[in-house]
C-alpha cells in the first residue's frame, strides 16, 4: 500500500505532496490540475514504465516541470551555473511485508522509510558533453535529456526491478484506447489474459479448422478452380484463395468480441468503456494491489454509471484504489470522505467533514458536489429565481455571466447550504451566501450561519430591511413601478400589487427569467451587489 507520494519537477508538479489512505482515494480537480499526472506518476514509480515503455525510452524535455525548466534556462542565460533540474517521484510504502532493500533515507524527506523512487538526473558519463552544450547559453531552450539517465531505486539507494516491489499497479483508462481491427488491443489483451492455456489451444485449433471449411465451400472451390484454369498466365504454381493461418496467434487479431450480435466497434462508446473497465477490474483486481482508474464516467448514462460504480465497490474490496473523476455521482457514491482535492502543490483531504454532511451527499447523489469544489468562487442562493437574478446582477456589473469568470451560482435550499459550507470551510474556498431575511433583523438572519463566517472566505448577505422579507420585495423597494412594469410587461397601477404578483410562487421563476433576459436597466438590492463583490 502507498502511504504517501512526493513528486518533484514532473510535468505540472514542481513540488507536490499527498498522503493516501488504504481504501478508495477519489482524486478531484479542475482540468489541467494534475489528476491524470498523479495516476501516471504512481504507475511510473511502481512499474518503471510510461505509456508501456521504459521511461528511458520515453524521456523527453517536456516531462520536466515548465517552471523548473524556465528557472534553469534563465539562470543559465544570466551567466550563472545552475544545477540541471531532476525529476523525482518518491512512493512511501506501508511497513508491512516490505523488503529491507527498499528501506532507507534516499528520499525527499530524508527519513528512514520503505519506498521506491524514480529519479531522472544528469548522467555523469556525459559531463564533458554537457559542459560543451552549455557554452552557448543563448541556444539552450530545453532540458538536454540526451545527457540524462533514469534510475529506479529503493529508498536504500540500490537499483530495483519489477520483482523487487511488493505492490503492483494497474492503470485502467478506457478513453485513451484506440480501436484496432474491430476490437482494440487492450480489450484483446484482457480477454487473452483471462484464458487458460488449454482454452487458448482449443481456440487456436478451432480457428485453424476454419481453413478446411472455407476451402470446402462450393463458392470458394469454384473460384479456386477458375484461378487454377489460368495457372499458366499467372504463375506456374497452384494459385488459390484461403485463410492465412501462417501465424500461431492469428485468431487473437481476427476474433472480434460481440454484444447482442453487434461487433464491439459498433456498440456505443459508453457501453465500450463500461465493458473495458469491468473486464479490466475482473482480471486485474486479483493481480494488482493498487488500482488506478481514470475518469470512469466518460460516455456513461446515469443507469450505466450506477452499475459501474457498484461493480467498482464490489470488486475492489480491500485494494487501494485511486479514481480520478469529474462526476459528482462517482464522488458521492464512492464516498465524499475519500475525496482528495488536487492542486498544483498538494492534495487536500476532505475526511474531516462532519459525518452527517458526508452521509447527506451520499444519499443525494444528484447534488452537484463538485461545483463548489472546482469553482474559483461560489454564490449560494435559495432558489431558481434567486439564481437568475444574481446572474443578471453579475452580468450588469461585468458584462458577462459569473461562470465565465469561474464563479458558479448554485441553487440550494434550507439546510443544504450548510452542507456546502462544510466543504468550503475545510477547503478554504470563497463562498458568498445570498439569503432572504424572512422578516428578521439582518444580524438575526445571519445567525444561522455564524459557525461558518469565522472562515475568511465565507460571507453571508441579507437584505437589510425586515419590512422586505423576500427577494421580490427587495427588488420592488429598489426600483420604481414603471421600471418593473416595463421589465415584466405588465401595467399594474400599484407597486404593492406588482410585488405581490412577483412573490406568488406560481410567478417567481417567470418574473426572475424576465428580469434575467430584459435589456431594461434595473437597480439590484444592495446585498446582492455586496455578495458579488465578495467573490471577486
Amino acid at each position: 500500500m502507498i502511504k504517501r507520494i512526493i513528486i518533484q519537477n514532473y510535468r505540472m508538479y514542481e513540488k507536490f505532496d499527498l498522503e493516501l489512505t488504504s481504501g478508495v482515494n477519489i482524486i478531484v480537480g479542475d482540468n489541467d490540475c494534475g489528476k491524470s499526472t498523479l495516476l501516471e506518476a504512481v504507475s511510473l514509480a511502481l512499474t518503471g514504465r510510461l505509456h508501456g515503455r521504459l521511461l528511458a525510452q520515453e524521456l523527453s524535455p517536456y516531462l520536466f516541470n515548465e517552471r523548473a525548466t524556465r528557472a534553469y534556462i534563465e539562470a543559465l542565460q544570466a551567466g550563472m551555473a545552475p544545477q540541471p533540474p531532476e525529476i523525482i517521484i518518491d512512493l512511501f510504502l506501508d511497513d508491512a511485508k516490505v523488503p529491507a532493500a527498499l528501506r532507507g533515507t534516499n528520499n525527499l524527506l530524508a527519513e528512514d522509510r520503505p519506498g521506491v523512487r524514480i529519479r531522472v538526473a544528469p548522467n555523469p558519463d556525459f559531463s564533458l558533453e554537457y559542459a560543451d552544450f552549455i557554452k552557448e547559453p543563448a541556444k539552450v531552450n530545453l532540458i538536454p535529456t540526451e545527457y540524462y539517465t533514469v534510475d529506479w531505486l529503493g529508498f536504500s539507494g540500490n537499483g530495483i526491478t519489477f520483482r523487487s516491489i511488493p505492490a503492483t499497479a494497474s492503470l485502467i483508462d478506457a478513453t485513451s484506447i484506440r480501436l484496432q481491427s474491430g476490437a482494440d488491443y487492450y480489450l484483446q489483451g484482457i480477454i487473452n489474459e483471462s484464458l487458460e492455456v488449454r482454452e487458448r489451444v482449443e481456440l487456436s485449433r478451432a480457428y485453424r479448422s476454419l481453413r478446411e471449411q472455407f476451402s470446402a465451400n462450393p463458392s470458394v472451390e469454384l473460384i479456386n478452380a477458375n484461378l487454377g484454369g489460368n495457372q499458366g498466365d499467372i504463375t506456374d504454381r497452384e494459385f488459390t484463395l484461403s485463410i492465412d493461418l501462417s501465424q500461431k496467434s492469428t485468431w487473437e487479431s481476427s476474433l472480434v468480441p460481440h454484444l447482442d450480435n453487434l461487433p464491439f466497434a459498433y456498440i456505443g462508446k459508453g457501453e465500450q468503456n463500461c465493458l473495458k473497465i469491468l473486464l479490466a477490474l475482473k482480471k486485474k483486481v486479483t493481480d494488482a494491489h493498487i488500482l488506478l482508474i481514470e475518469e470512469p464516467e466518460n460516455h456513461l448514462s446515469y443507469s450505466r454509471m450506477n452499475r459501474l460504480v457498484r461493480k467498482i465497490i464490489e470488486q475492489c474490496g480491500d485494494k487501494q484504489v485511486l479514481v480520478a473523476t469529474h462526476s459528482s455521482y462517482v464522488l458521492n457514491k464512492l464516498g465524499l470522505d475519500n475525496l482528495v482535492l488536487v492542486s498544483a502543490v498538494r492534495g487536500i483531504r476532505i475526511a474531516d467533514l462532519p459525518a452527517s454532511t458526508v452521509d447527506y451527499f451520499q444519499k443525494l447523489s444528484g447534488y452537484d458536489t463538485l461545483r463548489v469544489i472546482l469553482s474559483k468562487a461560489t454564490l449560494l442562493v435559495e432558489g431558481p429565481s434567486d439564481e437568475l437574478v444574481v446572474q443578471r446582477a453579475y452580468a450588469d456589473r461585468h458584462d458577462c455571466l459569473p461562470i465565465e469568470h469561474g464563479i458558479d451560482v448554485i441553487n440550494v435550499r434550507g439546510l443544504a447550504a450548510k452542507r456546502f459550507l462544510d466543504i468550503a470551510r475545510l477547503l478554504e474556498l470563497r463562498v458568498a451566501v445570498v439569503t432572504d431575511n424572512d422578516g428578521k433583523e439582518p444580524d438575526k438572519a445571519r445567525e444561522r450561519f455564524k459557525e461558518y463566517t469565522t472562515s475568511a472566505g465565507i460571507t453571508v448577505h441579507v437584505g437589510e430591511d425586515p419590512a422586505y422579507p423576500s427577494l421580490e420585495q427587495q427588488i420592488g423597494a429598489a426600483n420604481d413601478l414603471n421600471t418593473l412594469n416595463s421589465i415584466l410587461k405588465k401595467s399594474y397601477s400599484s407597486k404593492d400589487e406588482l410585488v405581490e404578483y412577483m412573490a406568488n410562487p406560481d410567478n417567481k421563476t417567470t418574473c426572475a427569467l424576465a428580469i434575467f433576459e430584459s435589456k431594461t436597466p434595473i437597480t439590484m438590492p444592495k446585498y446582492i451587489n455586496e455578495a458579488i463583490d465578495a467573490v471577486q
